[in-house]
């Protein structure tokens, strides 16, 4: 059964939740340090002053971006393509989000076999195991 904006009675938000993803990771051109403010239309908790300098910030303004940017020049003002690879796998997101992006992009690494793929490095043994 469908309901009145063509999504299934059942679906859940997440499902319908519209993403942004750049076409081209060269694109993205933000800081690549210092502090940053993002513009309220992204980050209106009132705390929207980030340290880039600082690893646990920089992971939450990424985070915060990718979920709440509106268009690709939100994406290209305040992401930098070779920080993004970098954090990449450290970044709490959406299933769905995740998705999209590594769909687009196979070069970012899936958080999972990143981390197994260093233990088993590590241990002298050089597969890759992917759940």
């Amino acid at each position: 059964m469908a309901a009145v904006d063509g999504a299934a009675r059942d679906s859940r938000y997440a499902d319908q939740r519209h993403y942004v993803v750049p076409t081209n990771l060269a694109d993205l051109h933000g800081p690549a340090g210092g502090q940053v403010t993002l513009d309220r239309s992204l980050d209106w908790s009132g705390h929207s002053t980030y340290d880039l300098d600082d690893p646990g910030d920089l992971q939450v303004m990424y985070q915060t971006v990718l979920n709440q940017a509106a268009t690709t020049d939100d994406l290209s003002r305040w992401l930098n393509a070779d920080i993004l690879r970098r954090v990449w796998p450290l970044l709490w997101l959406p299933a769905r989000m995740r998705a999209l992006w590594q769909a687009r992009f196979p070069e970012l690494p899936d958080p999972v076999t990143r981390e197994l793929t260093s233990r088993t490095k590590r241990r002298g043994r050089t597969r890759s195991c992917r759940f």
